[in-house]
């Protein structure tokens, strides 16, 4: 069902680099030139974005490994399960990466259905609010819900456009990027 995930990316500073992985002041520093910029979905960022986001990461990693995920990562980085072409306006100069699922260890990968911000933070009552999910969860929920990027193209039905996907280990991603 799953064959690739995708990643979203600024053509100019490339793939799978994380903000969360740079010391606070640094990331605050990178996040203010891109408010500066004012292109891009992330220069609408609110100014306490970093820390709501470090804690949802960290709130994820704990669900996960409370499900016998075993990440190697302290913050993921992050994929969608299925093309999400939209996602490219997120940037000035949007690419995507597809990597097929099979290079990836379900034990440090992890799902939401639905951006991992609004999954955790909207409250509405839908049973995936708040949820992690493994790889062989997040096949249920898709029998279940279907992919929110077929329902929901243009965002008019929720939060949900596409599930996330936590990549809890670079192993998997070196071949593509790292280089």
């Amino acid at each position: 069902m799953i064959n690739f995930l995708y990643h979203y990316f600024e053509a100019s500073t490339g793939p799978f680099l994380n903000l969360s992985d740079q010391e606070p002041e640094k990331a605050e520093r990178i996040l203010d030139e891109i408010r500066f910029r004012k292109k891009g979905f992330a220069s609408k960022r609110s100014m306490d974005y970093l820390t709501i986001r470090r804690g949802l990461e960290l709130k994820a990693r704990d669900l996960f490994i409370s499900k016998g995920g075993k990440p190697i990562r302290s913050y993921p980085h992050y994929m969608t399960v299925g093309e999400c072409p939209w996602l490219l306006e997120w940037f000035e100069k949007g690419k995507d990466l597809r990597i097929p699922l099979t290079e990836f260890d379900p034990y440090t990968i992890s799902f939401t259905y639905g951006d991992l911000f609004p999954t955790m933070r909207y409250q509405d009552e839908k049973m995936y609010r708040g949820q992690v999910y493994t790889l062989s969860e997040i096949y249920q929920i898709i029998t279940e819900f279907g992919l929110p990027q077929k329902w929901n193209p243009q965002g008019d039905n929720g939060p949900e456009r596409y599930i996330e996907v936590q990549v809890w280990d670079d192993k998997p991603l070196t071949a593509w990027v790292f280089n």
